[in-house]
């Protein structure tokens, strides 16, 4: 996925977060994400559902209640991510850096 495509619709989605009729909901699913640079993003609720992110930058990033089942996240750096509430399940984790990452009610 392009960096600008990338963008759009991220600020969609963060319209979405503070008001459902003017955004869009992000819809990551299957999207080739591998190697971006998502540091400090607002993923929350998001639709990533096999999405590929190995080696992904997601430092600092809010993922609350996001949709991981069947995410590439191989060496992923979740450094500090919020992961409160997701879906992780059958998601690739290998080698991830999950360090001071909150894992509260995550599913599995």
């Amino acid at each position: 996925m392009n960096k600008e495509k990338l963008t759009e619709i991220l600020n969609l989605h963060s319209q979405w977060l503070k008001d459902k009729a003017t955004g869009k909901r992000a819809d990551l699913r299957g999207a080739d994400l591998q190697s971006a640079d998502l540091r400090g993003a607002d993923l929350q609720s998001a639709d990533l559902w096999g999405a590929n992110l190995r080696g992904a930058d997601l430092r600092g990033a809010d993922l609350w209640g996001a949709d991981l089942r069947n995410a590439n996240l191989r060496s992923a750096n979740l450094r500090g991510v919020n992961l409160r509430g997701v879906n992780l399940r059958e998601a690739d984790l290998w080698g991830a850096d999950l360090r001071e990452a909150d894992l509260k009610d995550i599913k599995i």
